[in-house]
């Protein structure tokens, strides 16, 4: 079968097909899935250019959405022609984070080989069902930035109908984010450099837009926007760079789920104003098979569907994270085949 897999120490130009065994047949408790389509996140991309050193020959992705072919004895959740989806991390079933998800040990194109391969055996808890009706591109979006907006929105913010969200730029995330918020009755307020980009947010059905580079201390004309309360949730891709302004903008007694570090690792808390307006920050990691269950029983019935920008051949990984790194997409990138 054919694989993806990174060289160390990597970088795009270390990627390569690379041929192996055909996994064969599934063993008790696990699924032969015949891969189609994997999807970009921050998070493959740093597994591919070195930014994250992981082993040499690595199978990238962690991403992936195929067709069961076969099952293991005991297995009675799948069978064969079921359409499904991978999980982020295939060891927490469901409940509250553990130690074991603090590290991306356990996670397919990180600490184990990932999804671009055209076969996969794996334990029946690495995949979920994937939505009906969904393309396999579709549904490899629900992985890491789809359940990563569920959580952030619902799991740990409990989002109410009425209430403000603010999402930012144009990524998978944020777009899931304001499309899921929409969805359940919620105002967005979505930030973006692109004037064209804000256009497209509005035509999602973003109530507000926000230039950042026009207005670098948008987080008071998020403020403005809101009456002066704020909004109650932000779904924080920025990191260190833009977190100053989210707690700005968000109300008293509001949500940040820090789920980006785009504009690096570390940097400064403005603490004060953190502790007077009672905010809770929230660092979260995508999340739960049951999560992402729940996740994608809610996307069927909302008929919310992703935004996908541009699918890739197999073949074209390597120019897929190029076109990402241009940060020219707007919504998913993905690669099918």
């Amino acid at each position: 079968m054919k694989t993806y897999v990174v060289r160390a120490p990597g970088g795009l130009d270390r990627l390569e097909i690379v041929e192996r065994d055909d996994p064969g047949e599934p063993g008790p408790g696990e699924v032969r899935v015949a891969i189609h389509a994997t999807s970009l996140n921050f998070h493959d991309l740093l597994v591919a250019n070195g930014g994250i050193p992981t082993e040499d020959g690595r199978v990238l992705m962690a991403d992936g959405a195929g067709v069961v072919e076969a099952v293991g004895a005991g297995v009675a959740e799948f069978t064969p022609g079921d359409h499904v989806v991978s999980t982020f991390f295939p060891h927490w079933i469901a409940g509250r984070p553990f130690t074991a998800v603090g590290n991306f040990a356990g996670t397919p194109g990180d600490g184990i080989d990932g999804m671009a391969a055209t076969h996969v055996v794996r334990p029946v808890s690495a995949f979920t069902r994937a939505p009906k009706g969904w393309s396999h591109p579709e549904a490899a979006t629900i992985t890491t930035a789809g359940l990563t907006a569920w959580r952030a929105l619902v799991v740990d913010g409990a989002l109410q109908a009425g209430q403000t969200v603010l999402t930012m730029g144009g990524g998978g995330v944020s777009i899931a984010a304001l499309q899921l918020a929409k969805a359940m009755g919620a105002n967005v307020v979505a930030t973006s450099s692109s004037d064209e980009k804000r256009e497209r947010l509005r035509a999602l059905g973003a109530d507000h837009t926000i230039n950042y580079k026009a207005t670098p201390e948008w987080g008071n004309e998020v403020l403005r926007l809101t009456g002066g309360e704020g909004v109650s949730h932000v779904v924080e891709i920025g990191g260190p760079g833009t977190l100053p302004q989210s707690v700005r903008a968000t109300r008293v007694g509001g949500h940040i789920a820090l789920i980006g570090v785009l504009t690096g690792r570390e940097g400064q808390v403005p603490t004060m104003e953190l502790m007077r307006k009672q905010i809770r920050l929230q660092g979260l990691i995508v999340g739960s098979r049951r999560d992402q269950q729940n996740y994608i029983a809610a996307l069927e019935a909302t008929g919310v569907r992703p935004v996908i920008d541009r699918s890739f051949a197999f073949g074209e990984l390597p120019e897929a994270f190029a076109y990402q790194l241009s940060g020219e997409h707007f919504g998913k990138i993905c690669v099918e085949w």
